[in-house]
Parts: C-alpha cells; structure tokens; sequence
C-alpha cells in the first residue's frame, strides 16, 4: 500500500518573471519535481479572484451573460462572473459583478464555495455565490464587454453544461452545485 503524503514535494531551483501586466504574472521555473528529476514548470499567477454569481429567481430561473471570449475565440453563455482584489472580501466583487454586467441586485447571498480554476497552470482561485430576491435596475458593463443576458431555467442550465454548450469552469461548478442545492 502507498503512503499519501500531503506535503509538498516540489522543489524550486530558480524563478524568472517572463511576462507581466495589470492582471498575471508568468514565470518560468526550474524545478526538482516529485520523483527527484529536475523540470521546468510554467506558473500563471493571477493578481485577483474570480468570481462566479448565479442569480436565481423566484421561478426557479437563471440568468447567463452571452459574450465573445478573445482567449478561446468563442462565443460563450456563463454566469455573471469577474474579477476582485485578492485582499477583498469576494462578496463585495460578487454584488458589483452582479449589477455591473446584468443590473440584477440581490437581497440574499449564499457562498456556494471555493474552486480553482486550473490547479495545474494557475493558482488562479475561484469563489461561488447563490443571489436570490433579485430587483432589476441598470447594468454598467466595462467597456470591454459586449453582453447579452438570457434567462433559462435552472434545468436547461444544466442540460447546457451537459452538452458543453457551457464550458466556464466557474460556470459549471456553480450550476451543478446549485442544481444539486436545489434538488435539480
């Protein structure tokens, strides 16, 4: 029988920032990795939290944010989703989130949980929340968002993730965390 250690048996050689902005940081690095061999490893660190909203209504409805994403060049359907400072509380960035790209405001916030979104490439860390009673007022997008709103229910939802009409990892971990919530 194999023993599971949960320590880290990564070893960091050297460090070098290759690439920089506002957002990430890239670094190159040489490892010894955990079979005592020396690597290399490339590490995105991002410089804020992600943040993943569901707004679910009375009815049993969500609300997802069609918009073109550069990265993939794909159009995508996800949940209202962002970025917010590390060192803020994610809830904060969750309600901003919310109003700024659907103009939904939320009378009751349930975190649904902590994900990462790539654990292999990135320490890129993900928070999840429920927003529910929800009051309709004015979306203010960022000017690089071109947005489209939709309304599905919470099932079709989850028939979209299941068909990989949706892909977001935020978005499919809060969908099917929710449906599972929600008896769905």
């Amino acid at each position: 029988m194999r023993v599971i250690t949960t320590e880290n048996n990564w070893k960091t050689l050297s460090t070098e920032t290759v690439y920089e902005n506002a957002w990430l940081e890239l670094s190159h690095r040489d490892v010894i990795n955990p079979s005592g061999n020396k690597g290399i490893y490339g590490l995105v660190k991002f410089k804020n939290q992600a943040i993943g909203v569901i707004p679910l209504d009375a009815e049993g409805n969500i609300y997802l944010v069609g918009q073109y994403r550069y990265a993939i060049d794909e159009y995508t359907w996800e949940i209202p989703e962002g970025g917010g400072a590390l060192e803020a509380d994610p809830l904060d960035a969750a309600k901003r989130e919310l109003k700024e790209e659907t103009g939904l405001v939320a009378e009751k916030w349930t975190k649904l949980g902590r994900i990462h979104t790539s654990n292999s490439a990135t320490n890129e860390e993900g928070f999840l929340f429920i927003a529910e009673e929800l009051t309709q007022k004015d979306a203010e997008p960022e000017d690089t968002e071109d947005l489209q709103v939709r309304k599905v229910s919470l099932q079709e939802a989850v028939d979209m993730c299941m068909r990989s009409e949706i892909t977001d990892s935020l978005s499919v971990c809060a969908i099917l965390m929710t449906a599972r919530l929600k008896g769905i």
